[in-house]
C-alpha cells in the first residue's frame, strides 16, 4: 500500500505542472490583460510599459511561468490586477464553494444511490421506468435552465427561497443551488448504481448468499451493495473536482461569490494570477480526490490489494 501511494504521489507531479502550464498558456494567449486596466480608453505607452514591468508581463512566457510557480511553492499566488492578494480571494471563495460542493455531493450520495438501489432491485417495473425517464430528462436539460427555472418558481413566484444567496452563503441558502449543481451528476449516479446493482444481483456470490439463508437486507448491504458501489465511488470521487470547478453557472445564477465567480472574473479580465492560482488549487483537489477513491477500493472490496 505504501509503495502504491508513493507511486501515485509521484505521478501527480507531472500532471500538476502540465495542467497549470496549459492554463497559464491559455490565459496568456487570450489577449492583452493590460488593455483593460485603464478603463475604456487605451493605456498610453509609458503607463502600459510600467504596468507590464510591475506585473512581470514584460518577460517571456516561460520565464513568467517559472517565476510564478516558484512563488506558488512559497505560498505566494501573486496579486490580482485590483491590488488584492490572490490568497485573500481564495480565503473568501473556497469556503463558499466547498460548502456548495458538499451539499451537492450529499444529494448525489443520498438521493442518487438510494434511488439507484431501489430501481436496480426492481428492474423493469414502473418505478424503474419512471426513474429512467426522469434521469434522462434531467441529463438532457442544461444546468442553467434548471437553475433559472427553480430560481423563478421558488424564488420569485412562490417566495420559498431568496433568489440570490447572501454574502454569508449560509448552508440553508445553498440547498437549492446545491441541488441544481448536483442535478446532472445525481442522475448519472442513479443510472450507474441501478446498472451495477442489476448486474451484480445475478452474480454467483449473491445467489450463494441467498442459498445460505441469509436475510435479504444483509445480502444487499454486505454483499451486493459493497461490490456495486465501486464504479459509483469512482464517479463521485472524480466529480468532486468537477463540481468545484464547474460551479460557474450555478454561482452566477444565484449570485454566489465562490470559486466559479472568481474564475469568471479572472477570465473576463484576463487576470493570469487569479485564474492560474485557483486552477492550481483545483488540480490539487482533483488529484487528491482521485487518490482517496483508489484507496477506498480496498475498503469496499477486500479482494483488491495494492502492490
Amino acid at each position: 500500500m505504501g509503495r502504491y501511494v508513493i507511486r501515485r504521489l509521484l505521478q501527480m507531479v507531472p500532471v500538476f505542472f502540465g495542467a497549470t502550464l496549459l492554463i497559464f498558456l491559455m490565459v496568456n494567449v487570450m489577449g492583452d490583460p493590460i488593455a483593460g486596466l485603464c478603463g475604456e480608453r487605451r493605456c498610453d505607452p509609458s503607463t502600459a510599459a510600467q504596468l507590464r514591468k510591475e506585473f512581470g508581463l514584460d518577460k517571456p512566457v516561460w520565464q513568467q511561468y517559472a517565476t510564478y510557480m516558484g512563488n506558488v511553492f512559497t505560498g505566494d499566488f501573486g496579486t490580482a490586477f485590483n491590488g488584492q492578494e490572490v490568497t485573500e480571494l481564495m480565503g473568501e471563495a473556497f469556503p463558499v464553494t466547498i460548502r456548495l460542493t458538499l451539499v451537492a455531493v450529499f444529494f448525489e450520495i443520498v438521493i442518487g444511490i438510494a434511488l439507484g438501489v431501489v430501481t436496480g432491485l426492481r428492474r423493469g417495473r414502473p418505478v424503474d421506468s419512471g426513474a429512467l425517464l426522469l434521469t434522462l430528462v434531467v441529463i438532457s436539460v442544461p444546468t442553467f435552465v434548471t437553475g433559472l427555472l427553480l430560481q423563478l418558481l421558488l424564488g420569485y413566484k412562490w417566495g420559498v427561497i431568496d433568489p440570490s444567496v447572501s454574502t454569508d452563503a449560509r448552508l440553508d441558502e445553498l440547498i437549492v443551488p446545491g441541488l441544481v449543481l448536483a442535478s446532472v451528476s445525481l442522475a448519472y449516479v442513479t443510472r450507474l448504481t441501478r446498472t451495477s446493482i442489476a448486474e451484480n444481483s445475478r452474480a454467483d456470490y449473491v445467489r450463494t448468499a441467498k442459498a445460505k439463508g441469509l436475510p435479504r437486507s444483509r445480502v444487499i448491504r454486505k454483499h451486493l451493495l459493497r461490490n456495486s458501489l465501486i464504479p459509483v465511488v469512482t464517479f463521485i470521487g472524480t466529480d468532486v473536482g468537477a463540481l468545484m470547478g464547474g460551479a460557474i453557472v450555478t454561482e452566477r445564477i444565484f449570485n454566489i461569490h465562490g470559486v466559479g465567480y472568481q474564475l469568471y472574473q479572472g477570465i473576463l479580465r484576463q487576470n493570469t494570477q487569479t485564474v492560474v492560482g485557483f486552477v492550481s488549487v483545483l488540480v490539487i483537489v482533483f488529484l487528491v480526490a482521485n487518490l482517496l477513491v483508489d484507496l477506498l477500493y480496498a475498503v469496499l472490496d477486500p479482494r483488491i490489494r495494492y502492490a
